[in-house]
């Protein structure tokens, strides 16, 4: 079994049937009691945030997850529909189990969350980074370039994203999926 010693960030956890991932923990020591270890959690299956405290040594049950590569297909009515890349098996999950769906294009890897219990997909994962294409951008002043000024621009997925004003209609950039901040130009 494992306990509160084993808690780490990202680990997924059954709290009260519920699935929680752990975004935050630390541990709490006085002179007078035993030492306490608290976790911030985020719903895997629910969109709740909770923090728990307990006693350190206590036991906690997490659950076993997998990853497996899929393939983002297209999106209609049922959702986002991705496929297999092993077995060529489709699935197609809601707008809430995908962590940047702004950021998904045809044809893109990610890594689907898999319960290892029961088979079920938990939640969809980009790339931390991935390349697009900036289909829209205003063009920037010449010379304005003493402060990290930024402009909007439309990438080729349909989001908007800051950038600096030396990025161009046409260029491709690298986005960081989690934050979704511009981190450089790509030469192709």
């Amino acid at each position: 079994m494992a306990t509160t010693a084993d808690i780490r960030t990202g680990l997924i956890i059954k709290v009260d049937g519920a699935l929680y991932s752990v975004i935050e923990f630390g541990q709490n020591k006085t002179a007078r009691s035993a030492a306490k270890v608290w976790a911030k959690l985020k719903g895997v299956d629910n969109s709740r945030s909770i923090e728990i405290t307990w006693n350190s040594g206590e036991t906690i049950f997490p659950v076993r997850v997998e990853k497996k590569a899929f393939q983002f297909l297209y999106k209609d009515d049922s959702g986002y529909n991705f496929m297999d890349n092993e077995t060529f098996e489709q699935i197609a999950v809601g707008e809430e189990m995908v962590n940047a769906p702004q950021f998904l294009k045809e044809g893109q890897e990610v890594s689907v969350l898999v319960n290892g219990e029961t088979d079920q997909p938990m939640g969809i994962e980009l790339p931390d980074k991935i390349v697009l294409k900036v289909t829209y951008s205003e063009p920037g002043m010449k010379g304005d370039t003493a402060t990290r000024t930024l402009k909007p621009a439309t990438v080729e997925t349909g989001a908007h994203v800051n950038v600096p004003l030396f990025v161009n209609e046409g260029e491709m950039i690298r986005i960081n999926t989690k934050t979704g901040d511009y981190l450089e130009r790509v030469k192709e």
